[in-house]
């Protein structure tokens, strides 16, 4: 059990180095190459540079210029260097139950972005799959670390419950 928490904040720092390289796509000048652009339907410069690489996604006003940008937007990528952070801390703190949590709502959230580059830009980011693979081990070992802990914790209690004296 105890190994399963530094598996899993290892991952959570492997989720931060993919969102940091997704970041620096966004960040990008959207006329340069990014390193990621291999095809027509892998492009992390398509992808990093749509509206939706933004948690409130941008007006078309906002993307071309002709109306600033509000405060509220905050890349996708940003949140998930954010979110891998909070993981990795606290799956190191042994927090299985908040890691569970987490990388629930981070792995439906990823599949929704999926859903986006499949049948909206039908383009992908190899950063972005990464990470989504990422996340599913992470909700995946999260949820078998809770079972862990739950199958140690009823074991416990039989052996207890077996050894109390009978009156």
């Amino acid at each position: 059990m105890e190994c399963m928490k530094y598996l899993i904040a290892l991952l959570a720092v492997a989720g931060i180095v993919v969102s940091s390289m997704a970041l620096h796509v966004h960040l990008m000048d959207p006329n340069a190459a990014p390193p990621c652009a291999v095809s027509e339907h892998w492009d992390c410069g398509a992808v990093g540079h749509s509206r939706f690489s933004w948690i409130l996604p941008k007006t078309m006003d906002e993307i071309d210029g002709t109306v600033p940008p509000s405060r509220l937007h905050v890349p996708v990528a940003a949140l998930g260097i954010a979110a891998y952070a909070v993981i990795a801390i606290l799956a190191l703190m042994g927090r299985m139950g908040l890691v569970f949590e987490l990388a629930q709502v981070g792995f439906f959230f990823a599949a929704f972005l999926s859903y986006i580059e499949a049948f909206i830009l039908e383009k992908w980011c190899i950063y972005c799959v990464w990470s989504q693979g990422i996340i599913a081990a992470l909700f995946l070992l999260s949820a078998l670390a809770l079972l862990l802990e739950w199958r140690k914790r009823r074991a416990g209690s039989n052996a207890a419950a077996a050894s109390a004296p009978v009156e």
